[in-house]
């Protein structure tokens, strides 16, 4: 895997580490990221929190669109629900840009269980002034 950008922005990624999101690859926009669910992450109804699926949809959203190099942000995000993961699920999510216009983009990341859509994140990036640091 050739390394970029998003890479070095990964392994610094305490919060995304911690959970068990593992970078899968990235690069030229595109990214895919892998997360098992825990027991940790099941909410009251016996499914994943959607909180959890949110934040493997944006972490993959961020290696996408950190791909390119310049330091890159959300400037938002939305998600739909379309079937529940459940403890033990492995869910991988897959991140495509869809256009990059001045400092912004939009990306696309759909999170599967398998074959089976779990949901489907729009976000959208703008690349800011600051220099990527190094830890």
């Amino acid at each position: 895997m050739t390394r970029n950008a998003a890479h070095a922005m990964f392994e610094v990624d305490e919060a995304s580490r911690a959970l068990g999101i593992e970078l899968l690859e990235a690069g030229d926009g595109c990214a895919i990221a892998r997360l098992s669910v825990t027991r940790t992450m099941v909410n009251g109804h016996d499914i994943a929190h959607g909180g959890y699926v949110f934040l493997l949809a944006d972490t993959t959203f961020a290696c996408a669109c950190n791909s390119h190099g310049p330091v890159t942000v959300a400037s938002g995000a939305e998600i739909s629900f379309v079937a529940p993961a459940k403890l033990g699920d492995e869910l991988v999510a897959t991140a495509a840009e869809r256009t990059r216009y001045g400092r912004s983009g939009i990306y696309d990341v759909t999170v599967r269980r398998g074959d089976t859509v779990i949901a489907e994140f729009r976000g959208r990036s703008r690349v800011i002034e600051r220099e990527r640091t190094e830890r």
